[in-house]
Order: structure tokens, then C-alpha cells, then sequence
């Protein structure tokens, strides 16, 4: 029983919460950038290097065997290196954001330490002294 009573309190903390939201939305984000770099960056790359799609880009190492009915019968073994790019480009970008990210947080953190506290309210007798002495100086 104890087990499962530690396992309730462990989700109630909201850690679990938090933690699946961030999943969620890293998940939905890197769908995002994956169609940037696929959709958009990699056709302007694949335009300048003179390939239609910078994907596809590849150093063959072995060529297809095609049997003699025209069907392959031993497929091509090459290097993708243009896949491999994006996906450092794809990794570049969602580092510069969570980058981005995690400095405005720390921006924030560090503006709400540096906000001065505000005073602490004076003793209820030494509010009243001070009226006093207000008093007796008229």
C-alpha cells in the first residue's frame, strides 16, 4: 500500500504533469522544424548546390544489381549525407530555441532576484511611537 500512496503523491506534484506537457509540445515542435528544414531550407540548399531535393543527396558506394528480368535484386548501398544534413540542421534549429527559451527564463529569474523586497511593515508600537512623537512635536 505504501507504494502505491508514494505513486499518488508523486503525480499529484505535478512533475508528471509538467513533464508529458513539455513532451507534447517538443514533440509538435519538432514537427514544426522538420517541415522548415524539409519544406523550405533544404529546397533553397538543394537549389544552390543544383539538386532538386537536398535530401536526396547521396554518395553511392555500390550500384543496384539488376537482374535480367529488370527487377533489382540487390539494392544500391550508398552514404545519404544529404538526409544526414538535415538532420543536423533540424537539430541546430530546435538547439538555438530551446536555447532561446531557457535564457528568457533565466532573463525573468534573474529580474525577480534582483526586484527589491518590500520593506517589512513596522511593529504596531512603533507606529504608535512615531505618531506620539509626531504630537508632541506640534
Amino acid at each position: 500500500m505504501g507504494l502505491i500512496k508514494e505513486f499518488k503523491t508523486f503525480i499529484n506534484q505535478g512533475n508528471v504533469v509538467d513533464l508529458a506537457v513539455g513532451v507534447v509540445i517538443g514533440a509538435a515542435f519538432g514537427k514544426i522544424v522538420s517541415s522548415f528544414v524539409d519544406d523550405i531550407i533544404s529546397p533553397l540548399i538543394g537549389l544552390m548546390v543544383g539538386e532538386t531535393n537536398f535530401g536526396n543527396l547521396k554518395y553511392v558506394l555500390k550500384e543496384a544489381v539488376i537482374g535480367s528480368d529488370g527487377k533489382e535484386t540487390a539494392a544500391a548501398v550508398s552514404l545519404n549525407y544529404g538526409s544526414f544534413m538535415e538532420a543536423i540542421l533540424d537539430f541546430l534549429i530546435v538547439a538555438a530555441a530551446i536555447f532561446m527559451v531557457v535564457k528568457a527564463m533565466n532573463n525573468m529569474k534573474k529580474k525577480e532576484a534582483e526586484a527589491p523586497a518590500a520593506p517589512a511593515p513596522k511593529p504596531a508600537q512603533e507606529v504608535l511611537l512615531t505618531e506620539i512623537r509626531d504630537l508632541l512635536k506640534k
